[in-house]
């Protein structure tokens, strides 16, 4: 048995954005956010019908859905896999854009309703911070004092979600643990709660067409491409040189160590960066042609390395 990775936009989509999803829809949200006076989602409407649409789809390296609550609130989730510079802002500018255009020209301020942007990440955010979920409000920075919960701001890291399955402690830990791995799995665990057993249904392989399963692996092989081009270059860069470089030029001479390290950092770390791309990618079942393209290996290196 295999499932979809959620963390793609055609099975996120598919899972919480589809017009049969509202009560998969309403259990994560409950799970995920704390609502005033601890009020539980009965009612919602998914503002962004499911639609995947064919091109846009390669382009894009996120996706939302807008869910309405019974208060009027609306809820912006987006799932975003790869990091950029002005994500931070651009999250803040959706949120603030989205609460904005809730009024006409005539309309008076307090009919706007709250917004909620929740943002789950496939990357750290907050290196100072270990939690998994953080909340933003706007509030006074040194005595706390609320000054409007009309806009919350939450981030779901997920790389800092480690937890087993047999560690799952409720509702909570198991969406989580299911948008982390739901791509891993091999069965549907019994302790599962019935909206994820439905969600695993939802993504279950066997369930979808070939044109389906080609669209969702395409999807993620332009992830993983991507993910990985960003780390390389990353390796590549002259500032893991530098502190290599740094180091050695303790004991061998700051002018000397700093040359040499910068040669044999870049050197040592894109070689095992490759290694590792490479290994993954074959794993995941990228191409050997994309393989090729993201790394600049040979056929020969590249099957050296994954052991063939």
């Amino acid at each position: 048995m295999k499932f979809l990775d959620v963390k793609t936009d055609y099975a996120f989509k598919k899972v919480f954005g589809s017009e049969q999803s509202h009560d998969i829809l309403i259990s994560f949200l409950n799970a995920v956010i704390h609502f005033n006076d601890d009020l539980k989602i009965k009612t919602l409407e998914i503002v962004d019908p499911y639609n995947i649409p064919m091109i846009k789809g390669m382009k894009d390296s996120f996706v939302d859905v807008k869910a309405r609550l019974e208060d009027d609130s609306l809820v912006i989730i987006e799932m975003q896999v790869l990091n950029h510079q002005g994500f931070e802002k651009r999250v803040l500018y959706n949120a603030a854009k989205n609460y904005s255009v809730q009024l006409n020209q005539s309309d008076d301020y307090h009919l706007l309703n709250p917004v909620i942007a929740l943002n789950i990440v496939d990357f750290n955010m907050f290196e100072d911070s270990d939690k998994v979920i953080s909340h933003f409000k706007l509030i006074e920075k040194e005595a706390f004092i609320h000054y409007s919960d009309d806009i919350e701001l939450i981030f779901i890291e997920l790389p800092k979600f480690t937890k087993a399955l047999d560690e799952l402690q409720n509702l909570q830990d198991k969406w989580l643990y299911f948008i982390q791995n739901a791509g891993h799995l091999q069965f549907i665990p019994e302790q599962i709660d019935p909206e994820i057993k439905r969600a695993l249904d939802i993504v279950n392989e066997a369930n979808l067409s070939i044109e389906e399963l080609e669209l969702q692996h395409k999807r993620k092989e332009f992830i993983f491409i991507q993910k990985s081009s960003i780390e390389l270059a990353r390796e590549r860069g002259v500032e893991q040189g530098l502190e290599a470089g740094i180091e050695q030029g303790i004991e061998q001479g700051i002018e000397q160590g700093i040359e040499q390290g910068i040669e044999q950092g870049i050197e040592r770390g894109t070689e095992n960066t490759l290694k590792r791309i490479v290994i993954n990618a074959h794993r995941s079942g990228v191409s050997l042609q994309s393989i090729s393209g993201i790394t600049g290996l040979g056929e020969k290196d590249i099957n050296s390395i994954i052991g063939k």
